[in-house]
C-alpha cells in the first residue's frame, strides 16, 4: 500500500537517492510502528518518484499515517532550508529587490545568512530576531507541508516550491530587506571613510603628535605632543564642520577634531583597542596610528593595566 510519494521533476539519480536515504533515516528513528515499509523510486520521461509504502491492515493505517506524516514533512522541511532555501533567497533579491550585481548579491546573502543561521551555531554573529530564527522557518515549512498532505498522498516538491511557500517566503522577505537595511548601511560608511582617507592623505600634518587618551566608555582627551590639551578651535575649522553633518554612527567629534588638527602621528592609549571608534580611527589614519596599552602615559592616565592588558599582546 502506498502512503505517500513525493514527485520531482527530473533531476540527478543523486539527488534523488540523497533525498530517499535522507527520508528513510527520519523514519526508522519512529516508535511503535510495527509493520513493514519500504521506501523506493522510479523514473519517468519527466518526473522522479520516492515512494512510501507500507503493509498495513485497515486499523494500522490511520496510526502509521499520523507518525509517518509529520516525520515525513519535518524531512522535507529540513531539506529545503538545507538546499533550497539559498536559491529562494537569491530568487527573492533578484526579482523583487531587483539586484543582479554578483557583489551585491554575494554581501547582501552574507548579511541574510548572520540572520538566518544564528541558532546554528554560528560565532560573532548578533542574535537579531525570533522571527528570523531557523526553528520558526522549519515549524513554518511543516504546517505548509501537513497541509499539502491532508490535500493529496502525492507531493509535487517542485509545484509545493513555487505555489505553497508564501509564509516562508515572507520570513525570507523580512531577512532580506533587513540585510539590505545593512549592506545599504554599511556601503554608505565605507564610502565616507574612503573620503576622510582620501582627506588625510592630501592634506598636510599641521603638528607632529598627538596622544589620544582613552578612559574608558565614551570618555576620550586629545593631548599634544607636550601632553598639553589641544584646542581644535585654533585650527581651520572648515571640515569639521562638514563631518559633524554627516549622519555616521561614531564618535564624529573625536574623528574630526583629528582631522582638524592633522597630526602627523597618532599615539592611542587605551586598554579596549578593539572599540569601533578607535576601529575606525586606525582606519582613516591608518600608518599614522600606533596602539598603546601599557606605557608611561598609560599609567598616567588610565592607572594601572589588569593583568589580561599586561598579558596582551
Amino acid at each position: 500500500m502506498e502512503l505517500f510519494a513525493i514527485v520531482v521533476m527530473k533531476v540527478d539519480e543523486l539527488y534523488v537517492r540523497s533525498l530517499s536515504a535522507q527520508i528513510e533515516r527520519e523514519l526508522q528513528l519512529l516508535h511503535n510502528v510495527e509493520s513493514g515499509w519500504t521506501i523506493g523510486y522510479e523514473w519517468t520521461e519527466t518526473h522522479a518518484y520516492i515512494r512510501l509504502e507500507a503493509n498495513l491492515t485497515e486499523l494500522e493505517a490511520p496510526i502509521i499515517r499520523n507518525q509517518v506524516m509529520p516525520c515525513l514533512a519535518g524531512c522535507l522541511a529540513d531539506h529545503i532550508i538545507a538546499d533550497k532555501e539559498s536559491s529562494i533567497l537569491r530568487s527573492l533579491l533578484i526579482k523583487e529587490f531587483k539586484y543582479e550585481a554578483q557583489e551585491d548579491l554575494e554581501a547582501i546573502e552574507g548579511y541574510c545568512k548572520q540572520s538566518l543561521y544564528t541558532e546554528s551555531g554560528m560565532e560573532d554573529v548578533p542574535v537579531l530576531s525570533n522571527s528570523f530564527g531557523l526553528q520558526r522557518r522549519k515549524q513554518i515549512l511543516v504546517e505548509q507541508l501537513m497541509s499539502a498532505f491532508e490535500e493529496t498522498s502525492r507531493l509535487s516538491l517542485d509545484g509545493f516550491l513555487h505555489f505553497r511557500l508564501q509564509d516562508y517566503a515572507d520570513e525570507l522577505r523580512e531577512v532580506a530587506e533587513y540585510a539590505i537595511d545593512e549592506y545599504m548601511m554599511d556601503r554608505q560608511y565605507q564610502e565616507f571613510i574612503s573620503l576622510l582617507q582620501y582627506f588625510v592623505y592630501i592634506q598636510e600634518a599641521k603638528i607632529p603628535v598627538v596622544h589620544l587618551i582613552h578612559k574608558g566608555g565614551h570618555e576620550f582627551v586629545i593631548l599634544n605632543d607636550r601632553l598639553e590639551l589641544i584646542d581644535a578651535n585654533e585650527f581651520d575649522a572648515t571640515f569639521k564642520l562638514e563631518v559633524l553633518e554627516k549622519d555616521i554612527n561614531f564618535e564624529d567629534m573625536i574623528v574630526s577634531t583629528l582631522i582638524t588638527v592633522s597630526p602627523a602621528n597618532i599615539y592611542i592609549h587605551t586598554r579596549d583597542p578593539d572599540m569601533t571608534v578607535i576601529k575606525t580611527i586606525r582606519q582613516i589614519f591608518e600608518d599614522r596610528t600606533t596602539v598603546c596599552s601599557y606605557c608611561r602615559t598609560c599609567d598616567i592616565y588610565l592607572g594601572e593595566p589588569k593583568k589580561q592588558d599586561q598579558l596582551s599582546p
